[in-house]
């Protein structure tokens, strides 16, 4: 049998850090006024944290045989409870705003600390969901910025299933990194007509170079192929076999130079004769579903058990 005293230990390391006995670092964190010193144990970093191993290294001893480290661009309340987490175990989250938490999930990745950031994700996720919906597309940019915030990923993407004009009528739009473009179109559950789809992945390729027109008409050969290569990973992955004939004609047929001939050819063909085979790959349909809330006792994952709060307000 194995019994465990985690709880003792945190407090005695906690207490440690609180009295500084016998600390060999000094840790200036933040810019004046507002900066603060904390008194730590290299030895408690060293093993804590690879970040300030790789920085101690570097450090040297000072006549009292101090190293001192200065790390400016971090908030002193999000270092503080940094500090703690690394000696005690701890996080108060039901003490932490949802601002200071994001600034802690930017800094617990910066620091290596994986077990922090999934728990940090989880946190915003369960208790922050109206924040998150407040600040989406600056979270929803964020979330793509690191493959460690994929659960904020799933949690916005499946938002935009539901509410795509969360993002795609939003200043930021064409903002999009191309990662987090990608990721919504290839959405099976994506709540958007087709053609709709197509007009936003043009805009959005057009807008990545400034000095192609939106005017199709305007458009050089060497313009078509510009564009054709900005989207070269979005293209697959329209479901050009379901777009209205109307909007092959009014919307795609302007762009179709973008396309590969024997999908263009396969696409017209689709159009005019639906019963003829083709050789290109013909994508499934996007399931249709409704907006309704989940039952209450269905809510199985995280971004379902949010659902109800996030959608019980108009985004828009």
């Amino acid at each position: 049998m194995i019994t465990e005293f985690f709880k003792k230990l945190s407090n005695d390391l906690t207490n440690l850090l609180e009295n500084g006995e016998d600390y060999n670092v000094l840790i200036e964190v933040g810019q004046a006024p507002n900066h603060q010193i904390f008194k730590v144990h290299s030895i408690i970093l060293n093993s804590r944290c690879t970040y300030f191993r790789n920085e101690l290294v570097k450090a040297t001893y000072d006549e009292n045989n101090i190293k001192n480290l200065s790390i400016s661009h971090i908030p002193t309340i999000v270092f503080e409870i940094i500090i703690k987490y690394i000696y005690g175990g701890i996080v108060p989250f039901d003490e932490i705003d949802a601002s200071t938490i994001l600034d802690l999930l930017i800094t617990s990745n910066e620091f290596g600390f994986e077990e922090l950031v999934n728990t940090v994700q989880s946190q915003m996720v369960e208790n922050h969901a109206s924040w998150i919906r407040r600040n989406f597309s600056k979270i929803y940019k964020l979330s793509f910025e690191n493959n460690n915030f994929n659960v904020l990923q799933k949690f916005c993407n499946d938002i935009i299933a539901k509410h795509p004009s969360i993002i795609f009528d939003s200043e930021d739009f064409t903002n999009l990194s191309e990662k987090a473009l990608v990721s919504l179109i290839k959405l099976d559950n994506l709540q958007m007509d087709e053609g709709k789809i197509w007009e936003y992945v043009i805009r959005w390729g057009i807008a990545q170079n400034p000095d192609l027109s939106p005017n199709h008409a305007r458009l050089s050969g060497a313009e078509f192929l510009t564009l054709k290569a900005t989207l070269e990973n979005c293209l697959p992955h329209i479901r050009y076999f379901q777009i209205t004939g109307e909007d092959i004609l009014e919307k795609v047929q302007p762009y179709h130079q973008i396309l590969e001939p024997e999908l263009w050819k396969d696409i017209m063909a689709k159009f005019m004769t639906p019963k003829k085979a083709i050789t290109s790959v013909i994508l499934p349909p996007r399931v249709v579903s409704t907006n309704a809330l989940p039952p209450r006792n269905t809510s199985t994952t995280i971004a379902s058990r949010k659902y109800k709060l996030i959608f019980s307000k108009k985004h828009y």
